[in-house]
């Protein structure tokens, strides 16, 4: 399932799990991860609580997918992280939020 999400409204499924974009409301860069609870993830994130994505709180969760595993859900991560450029990840998150 995929699922394109606005500011922190998620409604993950807590036995899936979750590949995620999230974007820093001020800087807008975008920061992808992958976890079990993307609600809490995103929690930790904004807390300031994960050194990466200290410097550009606060951070809005803009995509999701899930998968059954999260092996699935960290090989996603990968390679979206690959991609290297802006304008792929603008263009999973500008399908899914037209």
């Amino acid at each position: 399932m995929v699922s394109a999400i606005g500011t922190f409204a998620s409604f993950s499924n807590p036995s899936m799990f979750h590949t995620y974009i999230l974007k820093s409301t001020i800087s807008g860069r975008f920061y992808v991860g992958s976890c079990e609870d993307t609600g809490n993830r995103q929690k930790q994130h904004n807390s300031g609580y994960v050194k990466s994505t200290k410097p550009y709180l606060p951070w809005e969760l803009i995509y999701e997918e899930e998968f059954l595993t999260l092996k699935e859900a960290r090989q996603r991560e990968r390679q979206i992280k690959l991609w290297k450029k802006r304008s792929a990840i603008e263009k999973i998150v500008n399908k899914k939020n037209p």
